[in-house]
């Protein structure tokens, strides 16, 4: 879609438009590889989302790029790590590694309903400043979060004043789709 439609669609639109693409990437890895990535532990799952905004953060400091994955990829993989680290959370009691992709999807949309709550009234109270930041500076704020997180996760969880690991997620996923609406539109 090129950037002149982009333009034209409200935040919601393009929230949907790009979490169904992610949506639609999960269910097909789902397909190839099944539920393998719930073997992972909440922290490892925070290193994917590290080692993919590392990744971009990289790429945009050298200004060169040595491997064909495109940093709006990354950014759809972290947004699905992101989910999957908040359906973690809510399968902690359940062990099983191997889920029905229905099941799945399921809590997939589940979460992302969270989120879109979450973006709407936050785009709401923040006016859509967003909308004016540099996707360098997203990138800046989702290692941030991620450093936050990766501190709450070695104090256990604990947290004095602070949200906690889930709303860091919930943070993380909507700040790399307003950078992949930023890339979209400043496309040709």
């Amino acid at each position: 879609m090129g950037s002149l439609t982009q333009t034209f669609l409200t935040t919601t639109e393009q929230f949907w438009q790009i979490l169904g693409e992610c949506r639609t990437l999960f269910d097909k890895k789902n397909q190839d590889y099944g539920s393998s990535w719930r073997i992972l532990r909440l922290p490892s799952i925070t290193d994917q989302i590290f080692i993919k905004a590392k990744r971009i953060r990289t790429v945009q400091e050298k200004k060169e790029q040595r491997i064909q994955d495109s940093i709006q990829e990354e950014f759809v993989g972290i947004i699905n790590y992101a989910v999957m680290a908040l359906i973690q959370s809510t399968l902690s009691a359940d062990s099983r590694v191997n889920m029905p992709a229905a099941e799945l999807l399921a809590l997939y949309d589940q979460e992302v309903e969270k989120i879109a709550d979450l973006l709407l009234n936050k785009n709401h109270d923040y006016g859509e400043a967003w909308r004016d930041m540099r996707v360098e500076s997203i990138t800046d704020i989702i290692l941030m979060k991620l450093y936050r997180i990766k501190s709450i996760e070695a104090q256990d969880g604990k947290t004095l004043v602070s949200e906690g690991v889930l709303a860091g997620y919930q943070d993380i996923l909507n700040y790399a789709v307003f950078a992949m609406i930023h890339l979209r539109t400043t496309q040709s």
